[in-house]
């Protein structure tokens, strides 16, 4: 089994422009993302489609690719970067399932080497096509936040579904006490994290799909993927991430950094 990582980089992210190349502990933010992927995997490189975060990459010693800048998403990216490595004639030229790529967000710079471990090991297992990360809910308030989707699993580890609703619903009972209690849980929730990795072909095939109806009710493009047949075996973690989607979150990031250096 072989695995390489890609990272997906745009600059012209609606709430923070620019946000790879924004400083985090004196370092691009792109660039702690790379060196942390780089900790765990030989095979590392930034997908972008801008000439100033692919010379970053470049200036760190970094391998990046240029993609096109229609892309709707990170994973057709992916698809494209892939498509260049292998036109290259490199290594990578591997059989079907014997390769594995792994998306990593370019925003989640505290991406720990254990998470891309875990991911890589959900892969042990033929029958896996595409791997995600899990988190436990701690409280009830974070359950209900609509931008932390939550996924409910089958038994043998495999994602029944994805929502930014409060899924399972528990019946009779409300989701906070009347003490106000919300760090009691009525149900183990479990936390999406946007880590993914997939099979070659599988990757090749779900960036053909044309976009489905629960992707476009729930806006997650993973329900495209569940709604065409597709099984994705989700991996557990209680590491959390800080990920950064706007200038605040920069500043919480810097936070942990010190936390982490003390």
């Amino acid at each position: 089994m072989k695995f390489v990582a890609i990272i997906p980089a745009r600059y012209a992210s609606t709430r923070f422009p620019g946000k790879p190349l924004a400083l985090l502990g004196g370092k691009p933010v792109i660039q702690r993302v790379y060196e942390q992927a780089k900790s765990v995997l030989a095979d590392v490189f930034v997908a972008t489609d801008d000439d100033r975060i692919f010379q970053t990459v470049c200036d760190f010693d970094g391998q990046a690719i240029m993609t096109r800048a229609d892309h709707k998403s990170g994973t057709d990216r992916i698809e494209e970067a892939m498509e260049k490595i292998e036109v290259r004639g490199t290594e990578y030229e591997v059989r079907g399932e014997d390769l594995v790529v792994i998306n990593i967000q370019g925003d989640e710079p505290f991406v720990q080497a254990s998470q891309i471990e875990t991911l890589c090991q959900l892969f042990d297992a033929p029958e896996t096509q595409i791997g995600t990360l899990g988190k436990p809910f701690e409280t009830m308030e974070a359950v209900m936040n609509p931008n932390s989707p939550k996924i409910v699993c089958d038994r043998k580890g495999f994602a029944l579904y994805f929502s930014r609703s409060v899924i399972p619903f528990v019946r009779n009972q409300s989701p906070l006490s009347s003490e106000g209690d919300r760090g009691r849980l009525p149900f183990p929730y479990l936390k999406h994290l946007g880590l993914y990795a997939y099979r070659r072909e599988v990757l090749r095939e779900i960036t053909q799909l044309p976009q489905s109806p629960l992707e476009l009710a729930e806006s997650l493009e993973q329900l495209r993927w569940l709604e065409n047949g597709y099984r994705i075996r989700v991996g557990t973690t209680n590491v959390e991430t800080v990920g950064i989607d706007t200038p605040d979150d920069l500043q919480r990031a810097e936070e942990f950094l010190q936390q982490l250096s003390r």
